[in-house]
Parts: C-alpha cells; sequence; structure tokens
C-alpha cells in the first residue's frame, strides 16, 4: 500500500505544473516571454539613448560657457570663466538672480501658505457651492497666463505695484494656487480623520491639533507644491517681462533675454547665464527628490 501511494505521488508531482508556479502568475512581456528573462541591453539601450538626447542639450551650454571665445573644440579644454564673470558683474546678473531668489522664496511661501488653508477647507468641511468650487479650480488651469496680462497690468497698474516684485509674486501666487490646493486637499483626505478627533478628545483645539497632528505628516505634500512653485516662478518669463521694466528690477529670465541682441548673439554669456540659471533649479531638485515624488503622488491618490 506504500508503494502505490508513493507510485501515485511520485505521478502526482511529476505533472506539468504541479507544485510550481502557474504560469499566468509569472511577469511576461508582450510575447509572453518572462520579464525577468528580458535582455538587459533592451532596456539600458533605449534609457540610455533617451539620456543622451536629454543630456546633450546641457553639454552643449556647459561647453560655450566654460570654452574661450572664438574656440570650437568640441570639449571644453581649456576652461575659462570668463563668460560667467562677465554675465555677472557686467551684464548685472547678480542683481538678476537676486530678483528671481526673492520671486520664488517669496512665491513658495504664500502659495504654500494659502493653499494649506484652501487645501484642508476642500478636505475637511462639506458646503454647498464645494462641488462647484472644485469645478472652477480645474477649469481655471485651462486659462493661458497671456490672456490675463491686460486686466492684471490694470489691476497692478491701479495698485502702483507696476515695477514692483510684488506684482509678479501676486501674479504667480495667484496662478499656482489651484493646482496646489487640489494636491494639498488630496493630501489631507489621505490622513485619516480619527487622528484630529483623538487630540481633540485631549483637549486640543483645530489649529492645536492641526499643527501637531496633521501638519507633520504633510510634509512631503508641502515640499512638492513648494518646489513646484519655486522652480515655475524661477523660470517663468511672461509675468516678469510685462510688469517689471526696470533694469535693477528684472529677474533672470528676463537678464537672458536681454543678452540676445538684434545683430548678433554673445553664445558664452548666453550659455553662462543659462547655467547660472540652472543650478538652483537642479540643486533644489537634487535634494528633494525623494519627497517630490511622493507628495505628488499621494497628493493624487484622492481628489
Amino acid at each position: 500500500m506504500t508503494v502505490v501511494l508513493t507510485a501515485k505521488d511520485s505521478a502526482a508531482s511529476s505533472r506539468p505544473g504541479h507544485g510550481a508556479q502557474p504560469p499566468s502568475a509569472r511577469r511576461r512581456t508582450g510575447r509572453g516571454r518572462p520579464f525577468d528573462e528580458v535582455p538587459r541591453w533592451q532596456i539600458y539601450l533605449p534609457l540610455g539613448v533617451y539620456l543622451l538626447f536629454t543630456l546633450i542639450p546641457f553639454y552643449w551650454m556647459l561647453l560655450f560657457a566654460v570654452r574661450p571665445a572664438g574656440s570650437t573644440s568640441p570639449v571644453p579644454w581649456p576652461m575659462t570663466g570668463e563668460h560667467f564673470s562677465k554675465v555677472w558683474n557686467e551684464r548685472s546678473f547678480a542683481v538678476f538672480f537676486q530678483n528671481s531668489m526673492i520671486v520664488g522664496v517669496a512665491t513658495l511661501i504664500a502659495t504654500t501658505l494659502v493653499a494649506l488653508a484652501g487645501g484642508y477647507a476642500l478636505a475637511r468641511f462639506d458646503f454647498r457651492i464645494k462641488g462647484a468650487f472644485m469645478l472652477a479650480l480645474l477649469c481655471s488651469q485651462f486659462i493661458p497666463g497671456a490672456l490675463m496680462l491686460v486686466p492684471l497690468f490694470e489691476i497692478f497698474k491701479n495698485l502702483q505695484m507696476i515695477n514692483s516684485l510684488g506684482s509678479v509674486v501676486i501674479a504667480e501666487t495667484v496662478f499656482q494656487l489651484p493646482l496646489s490646493i487640489i494636491l494639498i486637499s488630496g493630501f489631507i483626505k489621505n490622513v485619516p480623520v480619527t487622528l484630529e478627533e483623538a487630540a481633540w478628545v485631549d483637549g486640543c483645539s483645530r489649529l492645536k491639533a492641526f499643527r501637531a497632528v496633521v501638519l507633520p505628516l504633510l510634509r512631503p505634500g508641502l515640499i512638492a507644491v513648494g518646489s513646484f512653485a519655486f522652480v515655475h516662478s524661477w523660470n517663468h518669463f511672461l509675468f516678469a517681462l510685462m510688469f517689471l521694466s526696470e533694469q535693477d528690477k528684472q529677474t533672470i529670465p528676463v537678464g537672458l533675454n536681454t543678452l540676445i541682441g538684434a545683430d548678433s548673439v554673445d553664445l558664452g554669456a548666453l550659455a553662462a547665464g543659462g547655467v547660472i540659471a540652472a543650478v538652483p533649479v537642479v540643486i533644489v531638485f537634487a535634494f528633494i527628490q525623494k519627497w517630490l515624488i511622493t507628495g505628488f503622488s499621494a497628493g493624487a491618490v484622492k481628489g
């Protein structure tokens, strides 16, 4: 009897697929081949081509920035810093950099604070026009900034804010708020309301409970919204061009435009200015990459 059972067990174990992972549970590619068996070169080759296509413009800009004027060498040797010195000292890029930093940081703070209040209201309170308000926020993303230049200019002119960095900060904040409020609202909805209720039971007010319980959990979302607002205001050209006419009030994008003459272009100075403009953005994303991805993905889970 034991022999018969052993033979049956042996026959059962020899059946195809017995005791093994079913084929449907294995990761497969388009033609049914398991994903783990895909040659590595089929993965790295497209990624390498895309990376090369992305990095060549940056290399070309860096090459013109550090290569001596008149040189045609495809490698940055010998290197020179004359173009950086020219744009920083002679073309007032030190002033442009300072103005851009003021606009970027002020827009970051204003957008984050207002979006935090608006997102909390949408996530925690129910009111009659909540759906219509959310629809208006979404529809506002389809309005181009150029369409609002004339009314904004008239408003800032009546307020005597032309040639003031505050006008650019207000305009940038207004256009950043709809998306920021939606992201913050989705992120707050992922925080269980029971945490706040427990704090209320312990005697905390709504503001204190929000500051002690909810706010620490919103760090990835706040970093994502703040960094997006900073980078957008740092790179935005249109508002600064329209509202700032004095040279000592202009920002880096407008300063780069002044390097393009009617008859000639100083490529070395233009490339050096581009490197100066790109460095803060690269540094910001290098330090907050982890928080940025977490914040955008968490804020998009619930709307």
